[in-house]
């Protein structure tokens, strides 16, 4: 997955854009649109359409809800900022950074699970992170491997001004750039991860997001206005994913196995991968990471991050530029600016049997 975000000038345009396609209000509807692209932690919302969960769901609200895969994950999250979709599976980095940072108030409807060793720092050979110092590091810039390296260097007292600097590396051209004499460590995800450890018997794992459980969340996140209009669009994308969740932690081959296909893999791969992903199958475990001491901090620390990337809006005065709200309603950022918002209450109804 492409977890890579768009510059200030791309969220310039895509405010732009949002702002003369919406109405000024969201109005009830029956018909919705969601997106989602590869990614181990997102491959239920592909079976969920093909399996007819998704389906099942829907009438039962009397909705229809379409649930379409975009090959691009920055593609996705572009068409949902400018309004084409009303949600999409992203990371909480690149919703703050994309739509929020862009003006379209959008809330995290469910938290699927976070990265626990699906993006790595990998290095050749007895190198240590403190020896990165005056080295060049291969990743996709401006992505959530940029934001893994950020926390790994610091870590050790160590900042990206420290190194010889970073080199912009497609996550396509990833695997063979460490294979190559001139790259000496990366930065990536899985199942790049995998592929580079499994081929390169002298790479070692020096930093990995198992270190910073619950930094890199996978949502699904809705329009705000949509879902305040449409409740029952949120309650039939709850209940949908919760009833694929439950298939997951009992193991349902069938299920797994689809999933698996889907993501280019075999069922033993994908079970690897989501051995590195701490899935929340349980509602009631998702409720509690929106509810989290946890949470606010970990979005302070990612609005710095992009603040001092240059990609938190449009002339972000400063990290505080975009307000993000919790469910007990307090607030990190701008009160007066409030685009970002983690609702727990219908993941809350999924745990207590209410959909």
């Amino acid at each position: 997955m492409t977890k890579s975000m768009i510059t200030s000038a791309g969220v310039v345009s895509l405010a732009a854009l949002a702002a003369l396609g919406a109405p000024a209000a969201a109005q009830e509807k029956t018909e919705f649109r969601v997106a989602w692209s590869i990614y181990v932690g997102w491959m239920p919302w592909g079976y969920l359409e093909d399996s007819g969960i998704m389906d099942t769901w829907a009438e039962k609200y009397g909705i229809d809800v379409e649930i379409v895969q975009i090959n691009d994950y920055v593609e996705s999250i572009n068409q949902y900022t400018s309004g084409a979709f009303d949600g999409v599976s992203a990371t909480n980095m690149d919703t703050l950074s994309i739509p929020a940072g862009g003006g379209v108030d959008t809330t995290a409807l469910i938290i699927g699970d976070y990265s626990d060793g699906n993006d790595a720092v990998i290095t050749k050979g007895d190198t240590t992170l403190e020896g990165l110092a005056g080295t060049r590091v291969n990743l996709v810039e401006l992505s959530v491997s940029h934001y893994l390296l950020a926390r790994a260097l610091d870590s050790v007292g160590l900042a990206e001004r420290d190194l010889d600097g970073v080199v912009n590396t497609s996550d396509a051209d990833m695997v063979a750039a460490f294979s190559s004499e001139d790259v000496q460590t990366v930065v990536t995800w899985n199942p790049l991860v995998s592929a580079i450890l499994d081929g390169n018997p002298d790479a070692q794992t020096l930093f990995d997001s198992s270190a910073i459980p619950g930094e890199i969340l996978d949502l699904m996140v809705v329009n705000t206005e949509t879902l305040e209009a449409n409740p029952d669009f949120g309650r039939a994308l709850v209940g949908a994913w919760y009833e694929v969740m439950g298939l997951m932690a009992e193991g349902d081959e069938a299920a797994l196995t689809a999933m698996a296909e889907a993501a280019g893999t075999d069922l033993e791969g994908y079970r690897a991968q989501l051995e590195a992903t701490a899935m929340f199958y349980d509602p009631a475990e998702a409720v509690a990471q929106a509810e989290s001491d946890s949470l606010p901090e970990t979005m302070t620390t990612v609005a710095e991050f992009l603040f001092e990337q240059g990609i938190l809006g449009v002339d972000a005065p400063s990290p505080d530029f975009v307000g993000i709200e919790y469910p007990d309603g307090t607030i990190t950022g701008s009160d007066q600016n409030v685009q970002f918002r983690f609702d727990s209450s219908f993941m809350q109804m999924a745990a207590d049997g209410a959909l």
